[in-house]
């Protein structure tokens, strides 16, 4: 079974709207867990208007399944991961001011850089990742920096997807069989959806874990939180 991390960026949003602690971040992380996901995932900015950086730490004796902290691995953000070493690290090539991840990395270009600081993560037990395209050069690129992961960036299948054309995820099918090929293990996400999730999961080989945090919390907005996380866990066996 594919496990389900819910990224809560947009509960940290929400709270900040206001100011005060509504919604409490650490009870809905806490929730969340208790409604059966397998891993929670903050992605912190440089600018702290969703995640703050308190709160990873906040978070850290909270998160009892897996913690999931994604970000482009600058000075702050290298430091709060050594300090709270979660399970997982998530390397994003967020430029300063982004909305949202908007491409994963080259892999070719940052290598070298990519390889330090995937052995600086390493070297404290905490498991890498690194957010790249379906693109077999970037995949090859992710191996030869010692990542234990990458993560597939699926805005492209998602897009594909809502407009009827199944065939959007082919890309994905031949990056996941090769990433198989180099045992890399695989995470997914970005724009995924009850709508697709079934379907994409279906279709990759080798899916371990996919990080989902916008639609989620948008559609548990209707449905209902406790009850989303657990269609997408029915969705994902």
């Amino acid at each position: 079974m594919t496990k389900l991390s819910v990224n809560i960026n947009k509960i940290a949003t929400l709270r900040n709207a206001r100011g005060g602690n509504v919604p409490d971040l650490l009870k809905v992380a806490t929730d969340i867990q208790k409604f059966g996901a397998q891993g929670i995932t903050i992605h912190p900015r440089p600018d702290e208007r969703h995640i703050r950086y308190q709160d990873a730490r906040d978070l850290k004796p909270i998160v009892y399944t897996e913690f999931n902290i994604e970000g482009n691995p600058q000075h702050n953000f290298i430091d709060l991961v050594l300090e709270c070493k979660p399970e997982q690290v998530t390397l994003v090539p967020d430029a300063i001011g982004a909305i949202t991840s908007s491409a994963g990395w080259d892999t070719v270009k940052h290598q070298a850089y990519l390889t330090e600081m995937i052995q600086e993560f390493q070297s404290h037990g905490i498991r890498t990742s690194i957010f790249v395209d379906p693109i077999h050069e970037m995949i090859e690129g992710a191996k030869k920096t010692g990542t234990d992961r990458i993560e597939l960036y699926t805005e492209a299948f998602a897009h594909q997807y809502g407009l009827g054309n199944e065939r959007g995820i082919d890309p994905y099918i031949k990056a996941a069989v090769f990433a198989n090929e180099l045992n890399l293990g695989i995470n997914a996400g970005h724009d995924l959806s009850l709508e697709n999730i079934q379907f994409f999961k279906q279709n990759i080989p080798g899916l371990l874990e996919v990080s989902i945090g916008h639609a989620l919390i948008s559609e548990a907005l209707y449905l209902g939180l406790e009850n989303v996380v657990n269609m997408y866990l029915h969705k994902m066996k």
